[in-house]
């Protein structure tokens, strides 16, 4: 399916047209961070290169959709050459280069609701926009910016998916979460939540995370995606909707533990306009070489 066209549906960076009612194949993926040593490897060896292992899987799907761990911006990086600990470690922005790179990719949707996107301040998160809107990759998510829609709603293959965030690291985020689903819950056929939560390498969430999941999918959201731990968590069926606590990473250089160089796909099938779902995961490992590889050993 061709989604080179573009047409503005209830939101302000929808660039997705209307097409037919088909079966839609969507892949969720975690955490992309493209700072520090990933941006290293990708300035000897280009961008392409760090994805190059997975194009293929990543091609094939209607819409792949990721959480973008920084803002894009001409500033230069604080993070290279830096050790944990050390000033800057934590502080990403990803260069411009690696918007056209998403779409080159068909990461089309982007999260931005996260804990690192305002590394630079309100200017990190306009250029990233604008970089985004440029390369023609969509977003979604809560930064804080209370002015702006923080939810997107697409037009694949015939069925309107709801895309809202939930971003534990700004205040008022919860409220803002279900101010949105009840607000877009109506006016599509499925509804996906994002979430940016939860403890840091814990294979296991918080029973305070579990709860709000459910309270979540109480409240219309019907398939929970989470992000932020950096290491896979478990997963739960709730009213016959599905929970992922955490993918894990997608593209990062934390490769000090087995745990975080694992990550988790979740490929997406919808029929019916999401009367009918079909999941399939996919196993990733993050190798040395700043790669993302398929793993079909779990």
């Amino acid at each position: 399916m061709s989604l080179e066209k573009s047409e503005k549906i209830d939101n302000r960076n929808n660039i997705f047209p209307v097409m037919e009612e088909k079966e839609i194949s969507l892949l969720f993926v975690g955490d992309l961070m493209f700072d520090r040593y990933i941006r290293q490897v990708a300035e000897k060896k280009g961008n392409e290169y760090i994805f190059s292992e997975v194009k293929d899987i990543l091609s094939k799907e209607d819409l792949v959709i990721a959480n973008l761990e920084g803002p894009i911006t001409e500033f230069p990086s604080k993070s290279v050459n830096t050790v944990p600990g050390q000033g800057g470690h934590l502080v990403f922005t990803l260069d411009k280069s690696l918007a056209s790179t998403l779409k080159n990719n068909n990461i089309k949707l982007v999260n931005l609701g996260n804990n690192h996107i305002g590394n630079f301040g309100g200017e990190g998160i306009r250029q990233t926009k604008n970089f985004l809107d440029e390369a023609g990759v969509s977003y979604f998510g809560y930064t804080g910016d209370d002015s702006e829609n923080n939810y997107t709603i697409l037009n694949l293959g015939g069925a309107r998916v709801g895309f809202v965030n939930y971003n534990q690291f700004v205040s008022g985020s919860s409220e803002n979460a279900k101010k949105d689903i009840l607000e877009i819950r109506d006016k599509v056929d499925f509804l996906v939540l994002y979430t940016h939560w939860d403890a840091e390498y814990k294979a296991e969430p918080k029973e305070s995370t579990k709860k709000l999941a459910r309270e979540f999918i109480d409240s219309g959201v019907d398939l929970l995606i989470g992000t932020h731990p950096h290491v896979i968590q478990s997963k739960e069926e709730y009213k016959n909707k599905m929970i992922y606590y955490s993918l894990g990473d997608f593209v990062f250089d934390q490769y000090f533990s087995p745990e975080t160089k694992r990550g988790l796909g979740v490929r997406v099938k919808l029929f019916e306009k999401g009367q009918r779902v079909e999941f399939e995961e996919i196993n990733f490992s993050l190798r040395t070489n700043g790669q993302t590889v398929r793993d079909d050993e779990k």
